[in-house]
Protein backbone atom coordinates (compact mmCIF):
# COMPACT_ATOMS: atom_id res chain seq x y z
CA UNK A 1 0.00 0.00 0.00
CA UNK A 2 1.41 3.40 -0.92
CA UNK A 3 1.90 6.11 1.67
CA UNK A 4 -1.16 8.12 0.64
CA UNK A 5 -3.28 4.95 0.70
CA UNK A 6 -1.93 4.14 4.16
CA UNK A 7 -3.04 7.54 5.41
CA UNK A 8 -6.43 7.07 3.87
CA UNK A 9 -6.75 3.71 5.56
CA UNK A 10 -5.92 5.24 8.93
CA UNK A 11 -7.98 8.42 8.76
CA UNK A 12 -10.84 7.92 6.36
CA UNK A 13 -11.14 4.45 4.91
CA UNK A 14 -14.23 5.51 3.02
CA UNK A 15 -11.83 7.14 0.57
CA UNK A 16 -10.08 3.90 -0.20
CA UNK A 17 -10.27 2.41 -3.65
CA UNK A 18 -13.27 0.56 -4.85
CA UNK A 19 -13.35 -1.57 -7.97
CA UNK A 20 -15.62 -1.17 -10.97
CA UNK A 21 -19.33 -1.90 -10.63
CA UNK A 22 -20.26 -5.54 -10.56
CA UNK A 23 -17.07 -6.99 -9.07
CA UNK A 24 -18.87 -8.05 -5.90
CA UNK A 25 -21.08 -10.45 -7.84
CA UNK A 26 -20.13 -14.04 -7.23
CA UNK A 27 -17.90 -15.45 -9.95
CA UNK A 28 -19.59 -18.78 -10.43
CA UNK A 29 -17.50 -21.59 -11.79
CA UNK A 30 -14.33 -19.54 -12.29
CA UNK A 31 -11.03 -21.14 -11.34
CA UNK A 32 -7.85 -19.03 -11.10
CA UNK A 33 -4.32 -19.27 -9.85
CA UNK A 34 -2.18 -16.75 -8.02
CA UNK A 35 0.86 -15.36 -9.77
CA UNK A 36 4.29 -16.15 -8.48
CA UNK A 37 5.52 -14.04 -5.55
CA UNK A 38 7.30 -10.92 -6.69
CA UNK A 39 5.23 -10.25 -9.79
CA UNK A 40 2.98 -7.19 -9.80
CA UNK A 41 -0.15 -6.23 -11.65
CA UNK A 42 -1.41 -2.81 -12.63
CA UNK A 43 -4.62 -1.56 -11.07
CA UNK A 44 -7.79 -1.53 -13.16
CA UNK A 45 -8.88 1.82 -14.60
CA UNK A 46 -11.49 2.49 -11.92
CA UNK A 47 -9.65 0.93 -9.01
CA UNK A 48 -9.08 4.27 -7.32
CA UNK A 49 -12.64 5.47 -7.57
CA UNK A 50 -14.13 6.48 -4.23
CA UNK A 51 -16.91 4.28 -2.89
CA UNK A 52 -20.36 5.60 -3.68
CA UNK A 53 -21.87 5.10 -0.23
CA UNK A 54 -19.13 4.04 2.19
CA UNK A 55 -19.52 3.99 5.95
CA UNK A 56 -16.98 5.68 8.19
CA UNK A 57 -14.25 3.52 9.67
CA UNK A 58 -15.58 3.73 13.22
CA UNK A 59 -18.91 2.42 11.98
CA UNK A 60 -17.14 -0.59 10.48
CA UNK A 61 -15.32 -1.22 13.77
CA UNK A 62 -18.53 -0.72 15.74
CA UNK A 63 -20.49 -3.09 13.51
CA UNK A 64 -17.89 -5.81 13.97
CA UNK A 65 -17.79 -5.29 17.74
CA UNK A 66 -21.57 -5.30 18.14
CA UNK A 67 -22.14 -8.20 15.79
CA UNK A 68 -19.38 -10.26 17.39
CA UNK A 69 -20.75 -9.47 20.85
CA UNK A 70 -24.18 -10.76 19.82
CA UNK A 71 -22.77 -13.92 18.24
CA UNK A 72 -20.64 -14.75 21.27
CA UNK A 73 -23.46 -13.89 23.66
CA UNK A 74 -25.44 -16.60 21.94
CA UNK A 75 -22.54 -19.06 21.90
CA UNK A 76 -21.48 -18.50 25.52
CA UNK A 77 -25.04 -18.49 26.80
CA UNK A 78 -25.18 -22.16 25.90
CA UNK A 79 -21.93 -22.90 27.76
CA UNK A 80 -23.08 -21.18 30.94
CA UNK A 81 -26.48 -22.89 30.79
CA UNK A 82 -24.73 -26.25 30.21
CA UNK A 83 -22.72 -25.72 33.38
CA UNK A 84 -25.73 -24.62 35.46
CA UNK A 85 -29.00 -26.25 34.34
CA UNK A 86 -28.78 -28.38 31.18
CA UNK A 87 -27.63 -31.44 33.13
CA UNK A 88 -30.93 -31.41 35.05
CA UNK A 89 -33.20 -30.47 32.14
CA UNK A 90 -31.85 -32.66 29.36
CA UNK A 91 -29.94 -35.42 31.21
CA UNK A 92 -31.91 -35.92 34.46
CA UNK A 93 -31.27 -39.65 34.90
CA UNK A 94 -27.55 -39.33 35.71
CA UNK A 95 -25.40 -38.39 38.68
CA UNK A 96 -24.85 -34.60 38.82
CA UNK A 97 -21.22 -34.71 37.63
CA UNK A 98 -22.03 -37.24 34.87
CA UNK A 99 -24.99 -35.12 33.77
CA UNK A 100 -22.70 -32.09 33.62
CA UNK A 101 -20.23 -34.11 31.55
CA UNK A 102 -23.00 -34.99 29.08
CA UNK A 103 -24.16 -31.36 28.96
CA UNK A 104 -20.60 -30.30 28.14
CA UNK A 105 -20.53 -33.00 25.44
CA UNK A 106 -23.43 -31.28 23.65
CA UNK A 107 -21.57 -28.00 24.27
CA UNK A 108 -18.52 -29.47 22.48
CA UNK A 109 -20.64 -30.36 19.44
CA UNK A 110 -20.78 -26.67 18.58
CA UNK A 111 -17.01 -26.63 18.24
CA UNK A 112 -17.08 -29.57 15.84
CA UNK A 113 -19.25 -27.55 13.46
CA UNK A 114 -17.01 -24.48 13.63
CA UNK A 115 -14.37 -25.64 11.09
CA UNK A 116 -17.16 -26.45 8.63
CA UNK A 117 -18.55 -22.95 9.15
CA UNK A 118 -15.07 -21.48 8.70
CA UNK A 119 -14.60 -23.49 5.49
CA UNK A 120 -17.96 -22.60 3.91
CA UNK A 121 -18.03 -18.95 4.99
CA UNK A 122 -14.33 -18.57 4.21
CA UNK A 123 -14.80 -19.86 0.66
CA UNK A 124 -17.67 -17.51 -0.13
CA UNK A 125 -16.13 -14.67 1.87
CA UNK A 126 -13.04 -14.85 -0.36
CA UNK A 127 -15.25 -15.05 -3.46
CA UNK A 128 -18.21 -12.71 -2.91
CA UNK A 129 -17.14 -10.55 0.03
CA UNK A 130 -16.78 -10.28 3.79
CA UNK A 131 -19.94 -8.26 4.44
CA UNK A 132 -22.46 -10.72 2.98
CA UNK A 133 -21.07 -13.56 5.07
CA UNK A 134 -21.17 -11.49 8.26
CA UNK A 135 -24.87 -10.78 7.77
CA UNK A 136 -25.63 -14.45 7.07
CA UNK A 137 -23.66 -15.78 10.06
CA UNK A 138 -25.47 -13.46 12.46
CA UNK A 139 -28.86 -14.49 11.06
CA UNK A 140 -28.15 -18.22 11.44
CA UNK A 141 -26.85 -17.77 14.98
CA UNK A 142 -29.91 -15.78 16.01
CA UNK A 143 -32.36 -18.37 14.68
CA UNK A 144 -30.53 -21.26 16.40
CA UNK A 145 -30.29 -19.50 19.77
CA UNK A 146 -33.92 -18.40 19.75
CA UNK A 147 -34.94 -21.98 18.94
CA UNK A 148 -32.99 -23.34 21.95
CA UNK A 149 -35.06 -21.06 24.17
CA UNK A 150 -38.21 -22.77 22.88
CA UNK A 151 -37.00 -26.38 23.24
CA UNK A 152 -39.02 -28.90 25.27
CA UNK A 153 -37.03 -30.65 28.01
CA UNK A 154 -36.41 -34.36 28.60
CA UNK A 155 -39.37 -34.64 30.93
CA UNK A 156 -41.69 -33.51 28.12
CA UNK A 157 -40.43 -35.35 25.01
CA UNK A 158 -37.73 -37.73 26.20
CA UNK A 159 -34.71 -38.35 23.95
CA UNK A 160 -35.99 -35.91 21.33
CA UNK A 161 -35.03 -33.05 23.66
CA UNK A 162 -31.24 -33.65 23.71
CA UNK A 163 -31.34 -34.51 19.97
CA UNK A 164 -32.90 -31.14 19.13
CA UNK A 165 -30.46 -29.47 21.51
CA UNK A 166 -27.54 -30.97 19.57
CA UNK A 167 -28.99 -29.91 16.19
CA UNK A 168 -29.33 -26.27 17.20
CA UNK A 169 -25.93 -26.33 18.89
CA UNK A 170 -24.46 -27.51 15.58
CA UNK A 171 -26.06 -24.52 13.86
CA UNK A 172 -24.58 -22.21 16.50
CA UNK A 173 -21.14 -23.65 15.89
CA UNK A 174 -21.52 -23.38 12.11
CA UNK A 175 -22.47 -19.70 12.40
CA UNK A 176 -19.74 -18.70 14.83
CA UNK A 177 -17.22 -20.60 12.70
CA UNK A 178 -17.93 -18.21 9.85
CA UNK A 179 -18.27 -15.11 12.01
CA UNK A 180 -14.76 -14.63 13.35
CA UNK A 181 -12.83 -14.45 10.09
CA UNK A 182 -15.17 -11.96 8.47
CA UNK A 183 -15.44 -9.73 11.55
CA UNK A 184 -11.71 -9.29 12.03
CA UNK A 185 -10.88 -9.05 8.32
CA UNK A 186 -13.38 -6.35 7.44
CA UNK A 187 -11.75 -4.18 10.13
CA UNK A 188 -8.14 -5.14 9.31
CA UNK A 189 -8.68 -4.54 5.59
CA UNK A 190 -10.39 -1.18 6.06
CA UNK A 191 -7.62 0.30 8.20
CA UNK A 192 -3.89 0.81 7.74
CA UNK A 193 -0.92 -1.11 9.08
CA UNK A 194 0.26 1.28 11.80
CA UNK A 195 -2.68 0.65 14.14
CA UNK A 196 -3.93 -2.67 12.78
CA UNK A 197 -3.37 -4.49 16.07
CA UNK A 198 -5.48 -1.94 17.94
CA UNK A 199 -8.39 -1.71 15.51
CA UNK A 200 -8.50 -5.45 14.78
CA UNK A 201 -8.65 -6.20 18.49
CA UNK A 202 -12.07 -4.57 18.85
CA UNK A 203 -13.95 -7.49 17.25
CA UNK A 204 -11.93 -9.67 19.63
CA UNK A 205 -13.29 -7.61 22.51
CA UNK A 206 -16.72 -8.83 21.44
CA UNK A 207 -15.84 -12.20 22.99
CA UNK A 208 -15.58 -10.99 26.62
CA UNK A 209 -18.41 -8.54 25.91
CA UNK A 210 -20.61 -11.43 24.76
CA UNK A 211 -19.57 -13.55 27.71
CA UNK A 212 -20.18 -10.63 30.07
CA UNK A 213 -23.65 -10.16 28.63
CA UNK A 214 -24.49 -13.88 28.71
CA UNK A 215 -23.25 -14.44 32.26
CA UNK A 216 -24.81 -11.16 33.42
CA UNK A 217 -28.25 -12.01 32.09
CA UNK A 218 -28.11 -15.52 33.52
CA UNK A 219 -26.93 -14.15 36.86
CA UNK A 220 -29.77 -11.64 36.93
CA UNK A 221 -32.40 -14.33 36.43
CA UNK A 222 -30.67 -16.83 38.72
CA UNK A 223 -30.45 -14.20 41.48
CA UNK A 224 -34.03 -12.98 41.21
CA UNK A 225 -35.81 -16.29 40.67
CA UNK A 226 -36.05 -19.36 42.85
CA UNK A 227 -34.12 -22.43 41.67
CA UNK A 228 -37.41 -24.06 40.65
CA UNK A 229 -38.55 -21.04 38.61
CA UNK A 230 -35.15 -20.61 36.99
CA UNK A 231 -35.07 -24.27 35.92
CA UNK A 232 -38.72 -24.22 34.83
CA UNK A 233 -38.66 -21.13 32.60
CA UNK A 234 -36.13 -18.52 33.72
CA UNK A 235 -33.23 -20.03 31.75
CA UNK A 236 -35.22 -19.65 28.52
CA UNK A 237 -35.54 -15.86 28.63
CA UNK A 238 -31.85 -15.06 27.90
CA UNK A 239 -32.04 -17.28 24.80
CA UNK A 240 -35.23 -15.62 23.58
CA UNK A 241 -33.80 -12.14 24.22
CA UNK A 242 -31.11 -12.84 21.63
CA UNK A 243 -33.67 -12.12 18.90
CA UNK A 244 -33.64 -8.43 19.84
CA UNK A 245 -29.84 -8.30 19.87
CA UNK A 246 -29.62 -10.03 16.50
CA UNK A 247 -32.00 -7.54 14.88
CA UNK A 248 -29.85 -4.65 16.14
CA UNK A 249 -26.70 -6.33 14.88
CA UNK A 250 -28.21 -7.04 11.46
CA UNK A 251 -29.36 -3.44 11.07
CA UNK A 252 -25.84 -2.16 11.68
CA UNK A 253 -24.05 -4.77 9.56
CA UNK A 254 -26.22 -4.25 6.49
CA UNK A 255 -25.26 -0.56 6.44
CA UNK A 256 -21.45 -0.91 6.35
CA UNK A 257 -19.25 -0.95 3.24
CA UNK A 258 -17.32 -3.91 1.86
CA UNK A 259 -13.57 -4.27 2.52
CA UNK A 260 -11.66 -2.02 0.06
CA UNK A 261 -8.71 -4.43 0.01
CA UNK A 262 -11.02 -7.24 -1.06
CA UNK A 263 -12.64 -5.02 -3.70
CA UNK A 264 -9.30 -4.09 -5.25
CA UNK A 265 -8.17 -7.72 -5.28
CA UNK A 266 -11.41 -8.74 -7.01
CA UNK A 267 -10.99 -5.96 -9.58
CA UNK A 268 -7.45 -7.08 -10.39
CA UNK A 269 -8.53 -10.69 -10.75
CA UNK A 270 -11.37 -9.68 -13.04
CA UNK A 271 -9.07 -7.57 -15.20
CA UNK A 272 -6.31 -10.19 -15.37
CA UNK A 273 -8.72 -12.97 -16.42
CA UNK A 274 -6.41 -15.54 -14.81
CA UNK A 275 -7.83 -18.76 -13.45
CA UNK A 276 -8.28 -18.76 -9.69
CA UNK A 277 -8.12 -21.96 -7.68
CA UNK A 278 -10.67 -22.51 -4.93
CA UNK A 279 -9.51 -20.66 -1.78
CA UNK A 280 -9.38 -23.84 0.30
CA UNK A 281 -7.15 -25.49 -2.33
CA UNK A 282 -4.78 -22.54 -2.26
CA UNK A 283 -4.67 -22.64 1.53
CA UNK A 284 -3.87 -26.34 1.63
CA UNK A 285 -1.19 -26.12 -1.05
CA UNK A 286 0.47 -22.76 -0.36
CA UNK A 287 -0.30 -21.95 3.26
CA UNK A 288 -0.01 -25.24 5.16
CA UNK A 289 2.69 -23.87 7.45
CA UNK A 290 0.68 -20.75 8.27
CA UNK A 291 -2.41 -22.83 9.09
CA UNK A 292 -0.35 -24.96 11.49
CA UNK A 293 1.12 -21.84 13.10
CA UNK A 294 -2.38 -20.41 13.62
CA UNK A 295 -3.65 -23.69 15.07
CA UNK A 296 -0.74 -24.00 17.48
CA UNK A 297 -0.93 -20.34 18.51
CA UNK A 298 -4.63 -20.79 19.21
CA UNK A 299 -4.21 -23.85 21.44
CA UNK A 300 -3.34 -22.37 24.84
CA UNK A 301 -5.48 -19.31 24.19
CA UNK A 302 -8.56 -21.45 23.55
CA UNK A 303 -8.01 -24.00 26.34
CA UNK A 304 -7.31 -21.34 28.95
CA UNK A 305 -10.36 -19.26 28.06
CA UNK A 306 -12.86 -22.07 28.49
CA UNK A 307 -11.24 -23.20 31.73
CA UNK A 308 -11.30 -19.66 33.13
CA UNK A 309 -14.87 -18.84 32.08
CA UNK A 310 -16.88 -22.08 31.64
CA UNK A 311 -15.30 -24.88 33.64
CA UNK A 312 -14.77 -22.55 36.59
CA UNK A 313 -18.57 -22.50 37.07
CA UNK A 314 -18.55 -26.26 37.59
CA UNK A 315 -15.42 -26.24 39.76
CA UNK A 316 -16.70 -23.54 42.11
CA UNK A 317 -20.16 -25.11 42.55
CA UNK A 318 -19.29 -28.84 42.52
CA UNK A 319 -15.77 -29.04 43.94
CA UNK A 320 -15.61 -26.05 46.28
CA UNK A 321 -19.30 -26.10 47.18
CA UNK A 322 -20.02 -22.39 46.75
CA UNK A 323 -23.08 -20.84 45.09
CA UNK A 324 -23.49 -20.34 41.35
CA UNK A 325 -23.75 -16.60 42.08
CA UNK A 326 -20.20 -16.56 43.45
CA UNK A 327 -18.84 -18.15 40.28
CA UNK A 328 -20.92 -15.98 37.95
CA UNK A 329 -19.87 -12.78 39.74
CA UNK A 330 -16.19 -13.69 39.46
CA UNK A 331 -16.55 -14.34 35.72
CA UNK A 332 -18.50 -11.09 35.31
CA UNK A 333 -15.74 -9.04 36.93
CA UNK A 334 -12.99 -10.85 35.04
CA UNK A 335 -14.76 -10.41 31.70
CA UNK A 336 -15.28 -6.70 32.37
CA UNK A 337 -11.56 -6.23 32.99
CA UNK A 338 -10.66 -8.27 29.92
CA UNK A 339 -13.01 -6.21 27.75
CA UNK A 340 -10.72 -3.21 28.29
CA UNK A 341 -7.48 -5.20 28.32
CA UNK A 342 -7.90 -6.64 24.82
CA UNK A 343 -7.77 -3.36 22.81
CA UNK A 344 -4.99 -2.00 25.05
CA UNK A 345 -2.88 -5.08 24.41
CA UNK A 346 -3.79 -4.99 20.72
CA UNK A 347 -2.42 -1.45 20.61
CA UNK A 348 0.72 -2.58 22.46
CA UNK A 349 1.32 -5.20 19.77
CA UNK A 350 1.52 -2.37 17.21
CA UNK A 351 4.52 -1.06 19.14
CA UNK A 352 6.43 -4.16 20.26
CA UNK A 353 5.14 -6.77 17.81
CA UNK A 354 2.63 -9.60 17.88
CA UNK A 355 5.06 -12.36 18.83
CA UNK A 356 6.59 -11.04 22.11
CA UNK A 357 3.17 -10.29 23.56
CA UNK A 358 1.71 -13.61 22.43
CA UNK A 359 4.60 -15.57 23.96
CA UNK A 360 4.24 -13.70 27.27
CA UNK A 361 0.56 -14.61 27.41
CA UNK A 362 1.22 -18.28 26.60
CA UNK A 363 3.89 -18.62 29.29
CA UNK A 364 1.66 -16.71 31.69
CA UNK A 365 -1.41 -18.94 31.40
CA UNK A 366 0.78 -22.04 31.63
CA UNK A 367 2.05 -20.90 35.02
CA UNK A 368 -1.16 -19.23 36.20
CA UNK A 369 -3.13 -22.48 36.01
CA UNK A 370 -1.54 -23.68 39.26
CA UNK A 371 -2.28 -20.39 41.04
CA UNK A 372 -5.79 -20.39 39.55
CA UNK A 373 -6.96 -23.54 41.34
CA UNK A 374 -5.04 -22.75 44.53
CA UNK A 375 -6.83 -19.40 44.78
CA UNK A 376 -10.26 -20.93 44.14
CA UNK A 377 -9.66 -23.61 46.76
CA UNK A 378 -9.38 -20.86 49.42
CA UNK A 379 -13.18 -20.40 49.05
CA UNK A 380 -12.66 -16.62 49.23
CA UNK A 381 -14.66 -14.59 46.73
CA UNK A 382 -11.81 -12.07 46.41
CA UNK A 383 -9.33 -14.86 45.69
CA UNK A 384 -11.68 -16.52 43.17
CA UNK A 385 -12.19 -13.20 41.39
CA UNK A 386 -8.42 -12.64 41.32
CA UNK A 387 -7.95 -16.13 39.87
CA UNK A 388 -10.41 -15.53 37.03
CA UNK A 389 -9.35 -11.93 36.32
CA UNK A 390 -5.63 -12.71 36.32
CA UNK A 391 -6.20 -15.62 33.96
CA UNK A 392 -8.28 -13.52 31.55
CA UNK A 393 -5.71 -10.69 31.46
CA UNK A 394 -3.00 -13.20 30.54
CA UNK A 395 -5.36 -14.67 27.95
CA UNK A 396 -5.86 -11.15 26.53
CA UNK A 397 -2.11 -10.94 25.85
CA UNK A 398 -2.70 -13.60 23.23
CA UNK A 399 -6.20 -12.65 22.15
CA UNK A 400 -5.53 -8.91 21.74
CA UNK A 401 -2.92 -9.23 18.95
CA UNK A 402 -4.37 -12.46 17.54
CA UNK A 403 -6.70 -10.94 14.94
CA UNK A 404 -3.97 -8.86 13.29
CA UNK A 405 -1.46 -11.70 13.65
CA UNK A 406 -3.67 -14.26 11.88
CA UNK A 407 -4.76 -11.79 9.17
CA UNK A 408 -1.11 -11.04 8.41
CA UNK A 409 -0.32 -14.73 7.89
CA UNK A 410 -2.40 -15.03 4.70
CA UNK A 411 -2.82 -13.34 1.31
CA UNK A 412 -5.92 -11.38 0.32
CA UNK A 413 -7.57 -13.94 -1.95
CA UNK A 414 -7.44 -16.67 0.72
CA UNK A 415 -7.33 -14.64 3.92
CA UNK A 416 -10.89 -15.38 5.07
CA UNK A 417 -10.45 -19.11 4.40
CA UNK A 418 -6.95 -19.41 5.82
CA UNK A 419 -7.53 -17.44 9.02
CA UNK A 420 -10.88 -19.16 9.65
CA UNK A 421 -9.56 -22.67 9.08
CA UNK A 422 -6.54 -22.20 11.35
CA UNK A 423 -8.65 -20.55 14.04
CA UNK A 424 -11.59 -22.96 13.95
CA UNK A 425 -9.72 -26.25 13.52
CA UNK A 426 -7.81 -25.53 16.70
CA UNK A 427 -11.07 -24.93 18.54
CA UNK A 428 -12.09 -28.56 17.93
CA UNK A 429 -9.00 -29.92 19.67
CA UNK A 430 -8.64 -27.14 22.24
CA UNK A 431 -11.75 -25.27 23.42
CA UNK A 432 -14.32 -27.99 22.70
CA UNK A 433 -12.44 -30.60 24.71
CA UNK A 434 -11.19 -28.35 27.53
CA UNK A 435 -14.33 -28.51 29.76
CA UNK A 436 -14.74 -32.23 29.03
CA UNK A 437 -11.13 -33.06 29.88
CA UNK A 438 -11.24 -30.82 32.95
CA UNK A 439 -14.44 -32.46 34.27
CA UNK A 440 -13.02 -35.93 33.62
CA UNK A 441 -9.77 -35.08 35.42
CA UNK A 442 -11.70 -33.60 38.33
CA UNK A 443 -13.91 -36.69 38.59
CA UNK A 444 -10.89 -38.96 38.62
CA UNK A 445 -8.44 -37.06 40.84
CA UNK A 446 -10.69 -34.69 42.81
CA UNK A 447 -8.13 -31.91 42.44
CA UNK A 448 -7.35 -28.97 40.19
CA UNK A 449 -3.64 -29.81 39.90
CA UNK A 450 -3.98 -32.29 36.98
CA UNK A 451 -6.07 -29.68 35.16
CA UNK A 452 -3.33 -27.10 35.69
CA UNK A 453 -0.80 -29.56 34.22
CA UNK A 454 -3.08 -30.00 31.20
CA UNK A 455 -3.18 -26.22 30.75
CA UNK A 456 0.62 -26.01 31.02
CA UNK A 457 0.92 -28.65 28.29
CA UNK A 458 -1.31 -26.64 25.98
CA UNK A 459 0.87 -23.57 26.64
CA UNK A 460 3.93 -25.48 25.43
CA UNK A 461 2.16 -26.23 22.13
CA UNK A 462 1.46 -22.51 21.63
CA UNK A 463 4.97 -21.42 22.57
CA UNK A 464 6.50 -23.79 20.01
CA UNK A 465 4.10 -22.61 17.29
CA UNK A 466 4.72 -18.91 17.86
CA UNK A 467 8.50 -19.38 18.06
CA UNK A 468 8.40 -21.12 14.68
CA UNK A 469 6.83 -18.05 13.06
CA UNK A 470 8.41 -14.74 12.18
CA UNK A 471 7.11 -11.35 13.29
CA UNK A 472 4.23 -10.17 11.06
CA UNK A 473 3.63 -6.63 12.33
CA UNK A 474 5.15 -4.82 9.32
CA UNK A 475 3.32 -6.82 6.67
CA UNK A 476 0.94 -4.97 4.36
CA UNK A 477 -2.41 -6.54 3.55
CA UNK A 478 -1.77 -5.88 -0.11
CA UNK A 479 -4.57 -6.20 -2.64
CA UNK A 480 -2.08 -7.15 -5.36
CA UNK A 481 -2.71 -10.79 -6.18
CA UNK A 482 0.82 -11.05 -7.50
CA UNK A 483 2.26 -10.35 -4.07
CA UNK A 484 -0.42 -12.28 -2.24
CA UNK A 485 1.94 -14.55 -0.38
CA UNK A 486 5.02 -13.20 1.37
CA UNK A 487 7.10 -15.83 3.16
CA UNK A 488 7.28 -15.13 6.87
CA UNK A 489 10.65 -16.78 7.30
CA UNK A 490 12.26 -13.57 6.10
CA UNK A 491 9.96 -11.26 8.02
CA UNK A 492 12.13 -11.07 11.06
CA UNK A 493 12.41 -12.94 14.31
Amino acid sequence: MHENEEAAGELRPEGLARGPPGILRAVQGTQTHISEPGSRMSSPPNANRTASAPGPFLKVVGSSLIGTTVEWYDFFLYGSAAALVFNKLFFPGFEPLVGTLLAFATYAVGFVARPLGGLVFGHYGDRVGRKKMLVLSLLIMGIATFAIGLLPTYSAVGLLAPILLVIFRLLQGFAVGGEWGGAILIVAEHGGAKRRGFWSSWPQAGVPAGNLLAVGVLFLFAATLSDAAFEAWGWRVPFLLSAVLVLVGLYIRVSISESPVFQRAQAEMQQSRVRQKAPIRQVLTRYRREVLVAMGARFAENVSYYLFTVFVLTYVTRQVGLSRGTALNAVLIGSAVQLFAIPLLGALSDRIGRRPLYLTGAVGVGVWGFAFFALIDTRSFVAITLAVTGGLVLHAMMYGPQAAYFAELFGTSVRYSGASIGYQLASVFAGSLAPLIAVALLARYGSGTPIAIYLAGSAIVTIVAVLSSGETRQRELSADIGVDRVGLRGAGA
